[in-house]
């Protein structure tokens, strides 16, 4: 082969000039190499989109040199919090004293009505058996009048047989809700049960001067402990 033929296909590369062969950083390496990988990077992520895409993702992980927002306010938001929760504690102190107290007024009162009630009930108690015995004084009073007429039929022998038991059955009946009878035949005088309408004087019977009731003109009648009519006597002494 000659010499011709040769040069023609080309030198040598170890013939060819020193800026065909690159002078790089004394590593014998072409110049350009390095942009060259760097745009077969770029064109190999521009058709795997996909891949590069991963790629970020995973160096952004693996660096660990990203923070989220939220890292750095959760010491301002855990102060707002406590804070939060002591004005709630103090309103709430705030809250329990104030319904303690209303608490107490609400008591007092009630105390108040209860003791109110208390005393208007035994009042009401009170006036009502007042009012019942009343009544019944009132209507006993009216049948005194029909005793009288029974003690005077009862004098005479021919109508105390017939009427004795009627008296008796009225007796009976009024005794039993509260009636008394005074009749101090021969019993010291007593001024708040007896109604001196005649005084004889003293014969020196060994009575000592205090007056004696020697005869019953009316009967008297207590009615429950109280005076319904004093007896009418005649008093000696």
């Amino acid at each position: 082969m000659s010499s011709h033929e040769v040069w023609a296909g080309g030198p040598p590369a170890d013939d060819r000039p020193d800026d065909r062969r690159g002078v790089g950083d004394g590593d014998g390496t072409a110049p350009g190499t390095d942009e060259d990988e760097g745009a077969r990077g770029v064109a190999h992520a521009d058709h795997d989109p996909g891949h590069a895409g991963a790629g970020t993702d995973d160096r952004g992980d693996d660096g660990g040199d990203d923070y989220d927002d939220d890292d750095y306010d959760d010491g301002d938001d855990d102060g707002d919090d406590e804070l939060a929760r002591a004005a709630a504690a103090v309103e709430a102190d705030l809250d329990v004293a104030a319904v303690i107290a209303e608490r107490d007024d609400y008591l007092d009162a009630l105390r108040r009505v209860q003791a109110d009630f208390a005393n208007f009930k035994k009042q009401t108690i009170r006036r009502n058996t007042d009012l019942v015995q009343r009544a019944a004084e009132s209507l006993v009073s009216k049948l005194l009048p029909v005793l009288d007429a029974c003690d005077g039929a009862m004098s005479h022998e021919e109508s105390h047989e017939q009427v004795r038991p009627v008296y008796e059955a009225l007796m009976d009946a009024l005794e039993k809700e509260g009636l008394e009878v005074v009749f101090p035949d021969q019993e010291l005088f007593d001024p708040h049960l007896h109604d001196a309408v005649v005084h004889e004087g003293d014969h020196g019977d060994g009575q000592g001067g205090e007056p004696v009731v020697t005869a019953v003109l009316r009967t008297g009648y207590l009615w429950k402990g109280r005076v319904l009519r004093p007896a009418m006597v005649k008093v000696k002494g």
